[in-house]
């Protein structure tokens, strides 16, 4: 089965032109990566690793320096490809507030599909059913500004939503919000995922969220060195506080009590699992 986005011996460089002369700074390094249409898939890795530089090369905001990246099969690099890409694949930044553009929720949340040519009647149609995925329907005249952190943020996904994409990728989208902000865009993005099929790349620092996924990519200094499902990438606690990356809080406490001794799976990574080992272990010392 071919890969709906598919990176191959893929390299990217920024060059700082200010500098004399120009400083070439390689942030991808090689980068092999297939993802499947309908994966929810985690990327990690501490700030400068390039995990946000590679979810821009999948929506051809960067293009490849050397090796190539395909969306279903279409070449970034080829500029006839760039619309259609931008259609299957969407992004939500880290700030809602750098993609709310207009001042009342269901106008924003029209802007794209006006600007792509899409019917009147298209248009009334998507952007209900877009708010309404979201649970943003009954604010669909408010004012974006006069709204929490959360409900901006999934405004911005309903505006990427209407579009219809195959994909979206997100990054570090809850990374400015309250732990209720966080909780209701990470019950929309898998809702998105299970419910509608939408192919999910999620960049974030929090390692919960992570664990919420199919897979999780782990990118340090341009390279991947991790990937696998969560419960495989958590268990290298060790390896993952090398590269300077957590693991939920639960694993952690596991994996301190089974370095005094306690015999415990370091493959526990959410709370009802930490609690149903913690129990067992409790009644086998009875």
């Amino acid at each position: 089965m071919s890969s709906f986005l598919h990176a191959e011996d893929l390299c990217f460089s920024y060059i700082n032109e200010i500098e004399d002369p120009p400083v070439r700074n390689e942030v991808l390094k090689h980068i092999d990566l297939d993802i499947q249409k309908g994966e929810f898939v985690a990327v990690l890795g501490h700030n400068g690793s390039g995990k946000s530089t590679l979810a821009k090369c999948f929506n051809a905001i960067n293009l490849p320096e050397s090796g190539k990246v395909t969306v279903d099969g279409m070449d970034t690099a080829d500029e006839e490809n760039l619309l259609p890409i931008r259609q299957r694949v969407g992004m939500v930044f880290q700030n809602p507030d750098n993609q709310i553009v207009a001042t009342i929720v269901e106008e924003d949340v029209a802007f794209a599909l006006e600007n792509m040519g899409v019917e009147p009647s298209e248009i009334r149609r998507r952007v209900d059913e877009a708010l309404k995925t979201v649970d943003m329907y009954d604010y669909r005249m408010h004012a974006p500004h006069k709204l929490s952190g959360g409900q901006k943020q999934r405004v911005a996904i309903a505006g990427i939503i209407a579009m219809q994409p195959d994909c979206i990728l997100l990054d570090e989208p809850t990374a400015m919000l309250d732990p209720k902000g966080r909780e209701e865009v990470m019950r929309t993005i898998k809702q998105l995922n299970r419910e509608q099929g939408v192919t999910i790349v999620l960049i974030t620092h929090y390692m919960e969220e992570a664990a919420q996924a199919d897979r999780i990519v782990v990118i340090d200094g341009g390279e991947i060195v991790l990937d696998n499902v969560p419960k495989k990438v958590f268990s290298q606690v060790e390896t993952m506080k090398n590269l300077g990356l957590d693991v939920p809080q639960v694993t952690d406490l596991i994996w301190e009590l089974k370095k005094e001794g306690y015999p415990l799976s370091t493959e526990i990574i959410t709370e009802d699992e930490c609690v149903e080992a913690l129990a067992k272990l409790l009644k086998e010392t009875e």
